[in-house]
């Protein structure tokens, strides 16, 4: 039997040397990010996507030898445990094998068979099932019949014993694990509507059928929904017939005198006991396949959002559009600060366009703002068209961008918001939501409920505990990639820095309204219950900028502190020269020229984290967010009239799902650009070619006035 390690290094095609390491530096209390970064040497440079995989099966397989020896002690304690079944046990690789084995030694409750065996007719099903008995069973199952056991006829208890014959065939593991086996083979998952005349969102599903092995993920939630808000009726279609045969074959002998009897029995067992349970178990199985690429979607697009490059350095004016209660604006200074709020009417039913126009631009001369931010929800477009002329009257240079307000109206209201802005008005909160993830997507973001981010498919129907984790993982590798100003960070951003839970990062917050920016990482043990494990993990995330040592604003750890002094010492600089640029672009050609495992060997240090550490002096400080595409900043506005077909426009990828992405390109609706229209070339999956936040050139194909929906490609 392999173990553990050898799985988890099969699957994940790595070495049983890394597993091994990984798993001892997890169990040691050691967090994803901080092994992913600072301990490459131990696990022979396992990527942070490699380690999580690598936790959860760690985790699916420890629980699953737990439950094999639960289930074997439970067998052995009933004296039913024999040496081949403990062997099936043993083997197992799934939970639901392990279950599949138990079945038959399982307490249950109350059924026809157990009633049957009560009554004393579990010997005349053994005779029945052995099929050795040559005597008529009517003559057989007289000598059964007992009053004082509840038996009063001869059909009462051959009845019984067949009772107890379908549960027999029901509860081998055998012949359920074939039956799955053929039916993900060959079965199909068929809809039809509940009412054919009733108009949905899911009439493509009113009359469909698609082979279980073949649907996509997608699909299976869709007709999930469909069913559960009463659109559809959904069945498990399968190759009864050859089921049946199947069984029949294992268990009737030829010419046997209960031929008849025990074929009725089957199709008994079948329909009865085994069928409903195999198909919870394949819509559970497809149910869970389907969550599971769904929260991968989302947790790929999810990370995309979250390393938007930010606009730092900007006022921007935060622009929340509404028709009847007005548009709500927020400037912030480039540290986030509220500087003004107001409410203005240019938008449907009071149409106060020039009042609107004379507030906004006094504001935009009196808090000089650089940039405007506007939501894309309702009233986005007029708002936008308002904007766009507003400001060509401005005295100062302004521009423009949509962003995703998805989940600031949640934010807003929510008790963190409440914490953040307890004397700003809950409708202004989502203004500044919208304004600050301009600034800074990541530190806004992480502040959002994950079903409200609005980058996955049907992320408000799958596992809301696996959601929340996977964006968790997500947050926690992208925070802990860029790095965080501990001096400017909030609890939310801060607590998602490997080794901080909540309450710390609010003793860091605290800490430094107490005490001032903290001028070292060092400072950080001084604060309430971070102790030394802690500050382990934590402290070559944290980036302090304006503190006493230079070496933090970069991802060296202080473990590697003195091995960082003597690599600058011996290209003849000291670490106060990275703070300068002409110095930096220096140092960045002498460390190109030198050899890795010659310097490491004389540094004692190993090659991986050398090669870090020369990274990080080449661009110390430096947000690596930079390097992701801008928002598109406009200056012009596109109507839903305004588009033609053949038009080639420039868009932002929105989102990301299994059949596309959607394209934001200035109307009301994201176009959609269907997966066969991404490339001349075959696409097996959307990620391959885009990225939420992706800037793209799409060409509009189709048009769908009535509905509103733009078609898109990207072959050109």
């Amino acid at each position: 039997m392999k173990s553990i390690t050898q799985t988890i290094a099969e699957e994940l095609k790595i070495k049983e040397t890394q597993v091994s390491a990984a798993v001892g530096l997890m169990d040691e209390g050691n967090t994803v990010p901080f092994i992913a970064r600072y301990r490459k040497e131990v696990t022979g440079g396992l990527s942070d996507e490699t380690l999580r995989n690598l936790e959860e099966r760690l985790q699916y397989l420890r629980n699953l030898e737990a439950r094999k020896e639960e289930v074997v002690r439970i067998i052995e304690e009933q004296g039913k445990l024999t040496e081949e079944l403990k062997n099936q046990i043993e083997e197992a690789n799934t939970l639901a094998e392990v279950e599949d084995l138990y079945r038959p030694y399982k307490q249950k409750k109350k059924t026809r068979a157990t009633i049957a065996k009560a009554k004393g007719l579990e010997p005349l099903a053994t005779i029945i099932y052995l099929q050795q008995e040559t005597r008529p069973l009517a003559e057989v199952a007289k000598e059964y019949v007992n009053e004082e056991k509840g038996v009063t006829t001869i059909e009462e208890a051959i009845q019984g014993a067949l009772d107890i014959i379908a549960e027999i065939i029901s509860d081998e593991p055998k012949y359920r694990k074939q039956i799955k086996k053929t039916c993900y083979r060959e079965a199909k998952i068929v809809t039809k509507a509940e009412n054919p005349e009733e108009k949905s969102n899911y009439e493509m599903y009113y009359e469909y059928e698609e082979a279980v092995n073949r649907i996509p993920s997608h699909r299976i939630l869709a007709i999930n929904r469909g069913e559960k808000e009463g659109f559809l009726k959904v069945k498990i279609e399968k190759p009864e017939e050859k089921i049946l045969e199947s069984i029949e074959k294992d268990i009737i002998r030829q010419n046997s005198p209960f031929l008849e009897e025990l074929q009725l029995t089957i199709q008994d067992s079948y329909k009865r006991l085994i069928e409903p349970s195999i198909d919870r178990e394949i819509r559970s199985d497809l149910t869970e396949k389907a969550e599971e690429q769904a929260i991968k979607v989302f947790g790929k697009n999810a990370k995309q959002l979250l390393l938007a490059a930010p606009l730092k350095g900007l006022t921007v004016m935060g622009f929340d559009p509404a028709y009847r209660t007005g548009c709500k604006i927020a400037i912030i200074d480039e540290t986030g600060k509220v500087l003004d709020t107001t409410t203005v009417y240019p938008t449907e039913p009071q149409n106060d366009v020039q009042g609107a126009k004379k507030e906004l631009l006094r504001l935009i001369e009196k808090d000089k703002v650089d940039m405007i931010s506007i939501g894309n929800g309702t009233a986005s477009r007029e708002s936008e068209q308002f904007v766009a002329d507003m400001i060509k009257e401005a005295k100062r240079e302004v521009h423009y961008t949509i962003v995703s307000e998805a989940g600031a109206s949640v934010y807003s209201a929510s008790k963190l918001a409440t914490e953040e802005y307890p004397d700003i008005n809950v409708s202004i909160r989502g203004a500044i939501s919208i304004a600050r993830r301009l600034q800074d997507p990541l530190a806004e973001l992480v502040k959002i409920d994950p079903k409200a981010i609005g980058v996955g498919q049907y992320q408000h129907d799958v596992n809301q505990k696996q959601l929340e984790e996977s964006l968790t993982n997500v947050i926690e590798d992208s925070v802990n990639s860029v790095g965080v100003d501990v001096n400017t960070a909030t609890p939310s951003l801060l607590s998602y820095v490997a080794g901080i839970n909540k309450q710390i990062a609010k003793n860091i917050v605290a800490y430094r309204d107490a005490n001032g920016k903290l001028k070292n990482r060092k400072e950080l043990l001084k604060v309430p219950k971070l102790g030394k494990v802690a500050y382990e993990q934590c402290a070559g995330f944290i980036r302090i900028y304006d503190g006493n040592n230079p070496l933090e604003i970069t991802a060296v750890h202080p473990e590697s502190y003195e091995v960082a002094e003597k690599l600058l010492e011996q290209i003849g600089y000291q670490k106060e020269d990275l703070l300068s640029k002409e110095k930096v672009q220096e140092i960045k050609e002498k460390l190109h020229s030198l050899s890795i495992p010659k310097t490491a060997k004389e540094l004692g240090v190993g090659e991986m984290t050398l090669e870090d550490m020369i990274k990080e002096f080449a661009k110390p400080g430096r947000d690596p967010r930079e390097d992701m595409p801008k928002p598109i900043l406009r200056n012009d506005v596109l109507k839903f009239e305004d588009l033609t077909e053949g038009m080639v426009l420039t868009g932002t990828v929105r989102n990301v799902i299994d059949f596309g992405a959607f394209v934001d390109i200035g109307v009301k609706h994201d176009g959609l650009v269907h997966i066969s229209e991404m490339s001349h070339s075959f696409v097996k999956n959307p990620s391959d070619v885009v990225a939420v936040g992706d800037i793209v050139k799409v060409k509009v194909i189709r048009l769908d006035k009535e509905r509103q929906k733009v078609g898109l490609s990207m072959k050109l």
